[in-house]
């Protein structure tokens, strides 16, 4: 009978009614498929998602899709393509899959099963906040003019899920693409060149021409003016709270950086100590303008033994294990066992002095004054490729698993496929020397003479953006996942600058 008396009245409704009557009907036949689906197809239809701002406004829809898009798989398998790291166990709360489903099923029951609308969920939105600093004062003991530090920068909220993992992530990515915060900023009242500089676990350790060397806790933080050395600090290392360094007074000293106190002066080179490293957390090796390398017991303060082989003055040293490579003045890398001393291979190729080295443990790049990179085998000692590309000196080399980026006083860097053996990007990176470059598996990051820090994308090889305001020449450049430490000179100043990319706590 209901069926009869609408047919009929359909039948007699003019146009303008039925058009009214098909706006009305429609909404009601739509269903919602989350609340048909068994809540496992659900999640695994929002498993192919891979979009994060589609998955944050698809969870406002209404409270089901609110529960069912705060399910941790769904956002650890975004983790997984976004290739962000995995949470420790004691990082997330661990559920598995059936009591996920099961809370989900219990807290629709609640509702009713009905979709209802007002899901309160926000979207992953990007805020990347302001700089909000303030100027703690004047340090005259660290010969500061300017102390701008602030805490709240680089202040970062343990995830307890991927759902708050990834979003914390996204944000710092999106903010290293338009965004950051000046956490700290410093101005020393002095001249001077920065020599070196360490970015590694809970410290910053700048090094100066001028016998300063300055530590700066992971946020910023002046802790500690180290007073030594007579002259110039050419070269650093860090491991873990012990900070090794060598200079111009030709000593090697030995710091507790908790204190600030010298533990240790480690005398025997003829000339500058010009670079180290740490082979373990006792020692240290040394190379020097004497031509020599020589490994310290830095908990003793003896010398193990003197390494003796080159013919000029040591530039660069790497180390993994028990094996240490050295790039000389002479044209040579010599490779090295720690343990006894002994010279495995000398390496020889170049045309011109060598000025910059990578190590993984299996190969060996050496850049050198004759505008080349060679690829040498660790085991054989072999060259297994010459890389050519670069016009002038190459004085910056990185290795990471089966890249090279290399950067030139011809203001280029270059990344190479060591798989291929071949230059996959070339980029016009400054107007002039690239002075310092850093680079991890999403970005590159360069400063140059040019005055500009400049970030490069890893895989598309295209420009992202410069930070800071142009200096008049940038010295070193160092980060992590999270921060940017920028050291440079402006108007014969030294300026350290600390750039974060966290997002505010309240976000």
């Amino acid at each position: 009978e209901r069926r009869i008396f609408l047919n009929q009245l359909i039948n007699v409704l003019p146009h303008q009614n039925l058009s009214f009557l098909q706006e009305s009907i429609s909404p009601l036949l739509k269903r919602d498929p989350f609340q048909v689906l068994p809540h496992e197809l659900s999640l695994r239809i929002l498993s192919y998602i891979d979009d994060p701002c589609t998955l944050g406004k698809s969870s406002q829809v209404s409270r089901l899709w609110h529960l069912i898009l705060n399910d941790d798989q769904t956002w650890k398998i975004l983790c997984e393509r976004h290739h962000y790291r995995r949470l420790s166990a004691a990082q997330r709360i661990t559920t598995n899959q059936s009591t996920r489903l099961q809370s989900i099923v219990n807290r629709v029951g609640l509702m009713g099963g009905k979709s209802d609308r007002g899901g309160n969920l926000s979207g992953v939105g990007v805020n990347t906040g302001g700089t909000n600093s303030s100027i703690v004062g004047l340090n005259h003991n660290a010969n500061l003019m300017e102390s701008i530090y602030d805490s709240s920068a680089t202040r970062r909220l343990m995830p307890t899920s991927y759902k708050t993992h990834f979003k914390y992530q996204y944000l710092v990515d999106t903010a290293w693409a338009s965004g950051g915060r000046l956490a700290a900023r410093h101005v020393t009242a002095d001249q001077g060149v920065v020599t070196s500089m360490q970015l590694c676990g809970r410290y910053i350790v700048v090094a100066l021409d001028n016998s300063r060397i300055y530590v700066f806790a992971e946020d910023g933080r002046l802790i500690h003016t180290l007073f030594g050395h007579v002259m110039g600090v050419w070269a650093i290392t860090v491991h873990g709270d012990t900070l090794v360094s060598g200079g111009c007074d030709r000593d090697v000293r030995v710091w507790d950086l908790k204190s600030g106190n010298c533990l240790q002066i480690l005398r025997g080179h003829a000339s500058t100590v010009r670079c180290l490293v740490m082979a373990d957390a006792r020692t240290a090796i040394s190379g020097s303008r004497d031509n020599t390398l020589r490994v310290w017991d830095i908990e003793r303060g003896q010398c193990l033994r003197v390494l003796e082989g080159h013919q000029s003055s040591v530039r660069c040293l790497e180390v993994v294990g028990d094996i240490c490579v050295s790039g000389s003045y002479d044209y040579t890398a010599i490779v090295w066992r720690v343990s006894d001393g002994a010279r495995l291979h000398t390496l020889v190729g170049h045309f011109s002095q060598i000025y910059s080295l990578a190590f993984d443990g299996k190969r060996i790049a050496t850049g050198s004054l004759d505008t080349s990179v060679r690829i040498w085998d660790v085991n054989t000692g072999v060259c297994l490729s010459v890389l050519q590309g670069h016009t002038s000196l190459v004085g910056q080399l990185q290795m990471k698993d089966n890249i090279i980026v290399s950067g030139g006083s011809d203001g280029a860097i270059r990344v190479w496929d060591l798989n291929k053996l071949a230059c996959v990007h070339r980029l016009a990176a400054h107007d002039n020397s690239v002075n310092t470059l850093q680079f991890d598996n999403d970005r590159i990051v360069s400063g140059g003479s040019d005055g500009r820090v400049r970030v490069w994308d890893m895989h598309t090889g295209h420009h992202i953006r410069d930070l800071s305001t142009p200096f008049d020449s940038v010295w070193r450049v160092a980060f992590t996942e999270e921060k940017v430490v920028i050291l440079a000179s402006r108007r014969n100043r030294i300026h350290i600058e600390l750039i974060s990319f966290s997002p505010p706590s309240d976000m």
